[in-house]
Formats: structure tokens, C-alpha cells, sequence
């Protein structure tokens, strides 16, 4: 009786044994599978890496303020969210913005120049111009180490605009009105249903003056550029940009990639 008792303990003993390594296994298959599907959503997230070391980031399309990007438009909490990722990843040597862009708001291009430095303030940033980069977009290019554009990129166009659509006659011909009650004279002075008075034309003309010379401060200290070259708001091209300190050198994207690496490298 004592044999089958001991028999019957050992046959117990193996099975539980047997459930326990079962279980020990599934608790690391579970925990394996976390792992990778982590890596994997943190490769997904990260910005588009070059050669494991140099993140490319896209700037494509008019800049405004916002987090977005398509359809002919890119926000500036999109492109700072890539800068500062890029900026504080370990695997990120240098980052290349690719930019193809007319421009867009001041306020945007200031507040992914302030992502830019904290970039810059980690690791080189070079800059990689498409078709066009200009106005604003040329703005955030100069806040860069080095830019590389082709012979003929357009670039330039340092200034502010600001647009007043006046709809008054074509209102009048159709027998339209608008009735307006404001607390100030200036309240509607953006509005397309009547002219400007020649103080708000003066008042407007004076905030895109303050505004053009803070911009252009902002690139002639970040560029080896006279004022009198860019000063007109002229669109540039690529190797005359070159030419003039608005640019360093031709080369593509792929140029900038190798030669944000050199940076990152000396």
C-alpha cells in the first residue's frame, strides 16, 4: 500500500510540475510578445531615419501654426514634435529637414525655430531644400547648420505680406449690404466689405515693417547675407542664393544626409 501511495505522490508531483512549466512559459511568451510589439510601436513613432543614424523630417507645404500635416499644409507642433524626438533619441546622430515650402505665418516659423534649437543645441541640423523654400520657410532653414538646395530652387522672398480683400464695389453692383455694430474703428478693418481708412493702411503698413525687421535680423545673424541682396523680398534662385551666403552648397537630399553624418561626425 505504501508503494502505490508513493507511486501515486510521484504521478502528482510530475503533473504539477509539468502545469507550473507550462504556465512559466506562457508568462514568457506573453512577455516576449510585449516586448517586441513595444519596439515595434516605437520604430513606427519615431521620425524617418537615414541610415539608422540621421532622421529626415519633412516640412512640406504652406506653415501655420497647428498639429497637422497633408494636403498642402504643415503645422508647427507637428514639425516641432518630430524635431524634439529626433533631438533626444539616443540612435539619432544628425537631422536633415527637407523642406519644400512657400512659407506661411511668422508665428509658425518662430515656434519650430524654438524646436529647432533645442534640436540644434543636441546635434547638427542640416537643411535640404525641394523646390522651394522661401519666406518663412526660408526663415526656419537659416536657424539651420548648413543648407543644400539645387541650382534651381527657389528661395529668398524675405518679407511680410498682408492681404486686404475689399468686395465694397462688387457689394454695391449687386445691391448688397453689411450693417456693423464694433466697440472700436479698427475692429473690422480685415473685413472685405469695405476699404481700408488711411489710418488702418498706415497702422498695417507699420506692423508688416516691425515685422519685416525682426525677419530679417533673424537671417542676416543667422547668415552671411547683406541686406541690400534680399532686402526687395525677391524670390531667389538656388545658385545665386549660393552666391550671395543664403545657401551653402548644391546637393540633394542625399547630399545633405551624407553630409549632416560629416557633422555629426567632426
Amino acid at each position: 500500500m505504501n508503494f502505490l501511495r508513493e507511486e501515486l505522490e510521484r504521478v502528482q508531483r510530475r503533473r504539477r510540475q509539468k502545469k507550473w512549466l507550462v504556465a512559466a512559459g506562457a508568462i514568457i511568451f506573453i512577455f516576449f510578445v510585449v516586448i517586441v510589439a513595444g519596439v515595434i510601436v516605437s520604430l513606427a513613432l519615431m521620425p524617418t531615419v537615414a541610415g539608422d543614424e540621421v532622421a529626415v523630417i519633412r516640412v512640406e507645404g504652406e506653415i501655420l501654426t497647428g498639429d497637422f500635416s497633408g494636403g498642402g499644409y504643415v503645422g508647427s507642433e507637428a514639425v516641432g514634435r518630430d524635431l524634439r524626438a529626433a533631438a533626444d533619441d539616443p540612435f539619432v546622430e544628425a537631422v536633415v529637414l527637407r523642406i519644400n515650402s512657400p512659407g506661411g505665418s511668422p508665428a509658425a516659423a518662430q515656434e519650430v525655430i524654438r524646436d529647432l534649437e533645442y534640436t540644434r543645441a543636441k546635434k547638427p541640423v542640416v537643411t535640404s531644400m525641394g523646390e522651394m523654400a522661401a519666406s518663412a520657410a526660408y526663415l526656419i532653414a537659416a536657424h539651420t547648420d548648413r543648407i543644400y538646395l539645387s541650382p534651381d530652387t527657389f528661395t529668398g522672398s524675405i518679407g511680410v505680406i498682408w492681404f486686404f480683400p475689399d468686395e465694397s464695389k462688387w457689394m454695391e453692383e449687386e445691391g448688397r449690404q453689411v450693417e456693423v455694430v464694433k466697440s472700436g474703428e479698427q475692429k473690422d478693418m480685415t473685413s472685405p466689405y469695405r476699404p481700408l481708412t488711411e489710418n488702418e493702411r498706415a497702422y498695417a503698413q507699420k506692423m508688416v515693417d516691425e515685422s519685416f525687421e525682426t525677419f530679417i535680423a533673424d537671417v542676416m545673424e543667422e547668415r552671411p547675407v547683406k541686406r541690400a541682396d534680399v532686402e526687395t523680398a525677391r524670390v531667389i534662385r538656388g545658385e545665386e542664393a549660393i552666391s550671395i551666403g543664403l545657401a551653402d552648397e548644391e546637393g540633394n537630399l542625399f547630399d545633405a544626409i551624407e553630409g549632416a553624418r560629416g557633422l555629426a561626425n567632426t
